[in-house]
């Protein structure tokens, strides 16, 4: 009876224990995919491409005619 006691509460000590640690698997839906990544790769190439700085003229006041 001891000896099962002791067993339960090494079980139960270890379970408690071991709860707060997640889980680190990985969903069968994201296993790497080659063409995937290159076409990922390929949209943020374009994209850092296509945003350049777009600098403004600089407004200069004529001066007033005089009639």
């Amino acid at each position: 009876m001891k000896r099962t006691g002791l067993a339960l509460m090494t079980v139960a000590a270890l379970a408690v224990w071991g709860a707060p640690i997640p889980a680190y698997a990985v969903p069968p839906t994201a296993t790497p995919s080659p063409g995937y990544d290159a076409r990922l790769q390929e949209q943020r190439a374009a994209s850092r491409a296509a945003v350049a700085p777009v600098v403004k003229p600089r407004r200069v006041k004529k001066p007033p005619r005089a009639h």
